[in-house]
């Protein structure tokens, strides 16, 4: 993500070259989501780069392979998996969670393979489970059942939250292309963990963005007095400026939690000059 072109010369210094590229990302944000993980296993000298370019408490949420969650769902995965583990390793303690994204037909039939994959994972991880099957959001017999598997597993319920980008009708093109993508699903705001992970979807237009999160602020600020360590990514459309947001967003958290730390001061995106 520390990637994305539109940051490139504006948020980011550019050009850079590719082991500069996410030290000057973590001077904007703290957390990242690995999605790209997804896709492939990076190369564990990658990896290793990653950690050599944060901080210890930079926090990592990187997604499993898709090999994994989504074509084998979760059963006879244990080399991909073991793979991916392994390729991770040098994050150390920046790996604040492996997030599994279960696709949109795992339904709450299907929680018993949840239950024992989750068993099989290494202790040394933490875990966050993202669900897509509405049945979960809208049957509280299904509700219950998944808390409660992730519960035993002291694993967290990922909530991505698209209310407000459905909101209204999209106005772009990035908004039409996301319109056909994202799931559409009621909004959940229920810690499991102490370490909650939350995933927000505004809009292009910044203020519709804000007016959107308001709920997670609130939900946010409740969390941290309650000593939980959330983590919280904020996404629109095009993402031309998340880092931006997610920075107004943490400010408006700060604002009435006055102990939360500050974020670092984001590096220049152009050299220094003499005048």
């Amino acid at each position: 993500m520390w990637t994305h072109r539109a940051w490139q010369g504006r948020l980011l210094a550019h050009p850079l070259p590719a082991h500069e590229r996410l030290r000057h990302y973590a001077s904007w944000c703290t957390a990242v989501e690995g999605n790209t993980t997804f896709y492939a296993t990076p190369a564990r000298q990658t990896v290793a780069s990653w950690a050599e370019q944060t901080d210890p408490d930079f926090r990592f949420v990187l997604k499993l392979p898709r090999v994994v969650t989504h074509e084998r769902r979760l059963t006879d995965a244990d080399e991909a998996l073991g793979v991916f583990l392994d390729a991770i390793t040098p994050l150390g303690p920046r790996t604040d969670a492996l997030w599994i994204q279960l696709p949109g037909s795992f339904a709450p039939a299907d929680v018993g393979v949840l239950a024992r994959f989750l068993r099989r994972l290494p202790a040394t991880h933490r875990y966050a489970v993202e669900v897509r099957h509405p049945a979960f959001f809208t049957d509280a017999r299904a509700t219950r059942l998944l808390e409660g598997v992730l519960t035993d597993a002291d694993a967290e319920w990922v909530p991505f939250d698209t209310t407000a980008f459905f909101a209204g009708r999209p106005t772009s093109d990035a908004e039409r292309d996301a319109w056909t993508k994202k799931p559409r699903l009621p909004r959940r705001s229920v810690a499991l963990t102490d370490r909650p992970v939350v995933r927000y979807l505004g809009r292009d237009d910044a203020a519709a963005t804000v007016e959107g999160w308001q709920h997670w602020v609130d939900v946010v600020v409740d969390w941290l007095r309650e000593g939980r360590s959330p983590t919280v990514f904020v996404h629109t459309p095009d993402n031309a400026d998340a880092p931006v947001l997610a920075r107004r967003f943490h400010d408006e958290v700060r604002a009435r939690v006055p102990e939360l730390a500050a974020l670092p001061e984001p590096m220049p995106a152009e050299p220094a000059t003499l005048f």
